[in-house]
């Protein structure tokens, strides 16, 4: 007869035959059986949490990694845990974030104009739209490529607007800008960051940014650090969404990335604020 057998019938008529005794008959040691007992007694609290991370899961889109679930937890359950112990139960029920490495892609196109790169790598802005990166990336689907043009503003990370294009064109971050300023109102120095590609330097992009009053930023070639802001929150889009579905149509992809991006405004938690992006931007407001 197995040990944990013996232990779980002592544990059974615990009430009714002294411990000691019965550990003696069954030939287990006493510290053997208190030990079983506690394990014992933490199997329901452990079922419990493990249901409560699966629930907060299934409301992110498992993508929440065990940081933001201890947070989920505080802020939605009022309970507070060890993220150790969050960690424990997620890799012991499979409750892990699904992760995926992003792809890179390469810079195209002529230069016309160059800016200076105003930004230098200094991501803290101190209130919003004051400091707004900007980039395009790509979603595969089966009917092909679908560009994404966004802006994000560094104070809240929020993504301020974004846009969706079936060519990678100068209109499409123009239109993102358009879309942004007429959302923001934005007032006072406002700095656009971006990389060195060829929608950026082009004359249509110097001549609306002139337009707006807005002061152009930009990466020095072939650093992609210098961009990070932007460049991270594909990651995340990437990581947390589009490679985890098999897109078969610009539709699909386009409501995929109008869902996610709601959820990362209005639901997401940051780490570093315990908030979601809108929230911060709704505190300063």
């Amino acid at each position: 007869m197995k040990a944990a057998i013996k232990y779980e019938v002592i544990y059974c008529r615990s009430e009714k035959y002294p411990v000691r005794i019965m550990c003696k008959f069954f030939g287990v040691s006493r510290s053997g059986y208190y030990d079983y007992v506690k394990r014992r007694e933490l199997l329901p609290r452990n079922t419990k949490l493990a249901g409560l991370i699966a629930e907060c899961q299934k409301s992110c889109g498992k993508t929440y990694g065990y940081r933001r679930v201890q947070i989920w937890l505080e802020r939605k359950k009022s309970l507070h845990f060890n993220p150790k112990t969050v960690l424990r139960i997620m890799n012991k029920y499979g409750l892990l974030s699904e992760i995926r490495r992003r792809k890179k892609y390469k810079q195209m196109g002529q230069q016309l104009h160059k800016y200076e790169n105003v930004l230098n790598r200094n991501f803290v802005a101190d209130r919003p739209n004051q400091k707004w990166v900007t980039d395009i990336s790509y979603i595969h689907t089966a009917q092909g490529v679908l560009y994404l043009s966004m802006i994000r503003d560094l104070f809240d990370n929020s993504i301020v607007a974004y846009k969706t294009g079936t060519e990678q064109t100068v209109n499409l971050v123009l239109n993102t800008i358009k879309l942004a300023v007429e959302k923001e109102a934005a007032a006072g120095e406002l700095h656009l960051h971006s990389d060195q590609g060829f929608q950026y330097t082009s004359q249509a992009y110097f001549n609306l940014t002139k337009e707006y009053g807005i002061t152009p930023s930009m990466s020095r070639r072939g650093n992609c650090y210098d961009n990070a802001l932007a460049e991270n929150f594909f990651s995340i889009l990437k990581t947390e969404c589009i490679y985890r579905h098999k897109l078969s149509s610009f539709d699909e992809a386009r409501q995929l990335i109008d869902e996610y991006i709601d959820f990362y405004n209005n639901e997401r938690i940051e780490t570093k604020t315990h908030l979601t992006p809108l929230e911060k931007r709704h505190q300063v407001a």
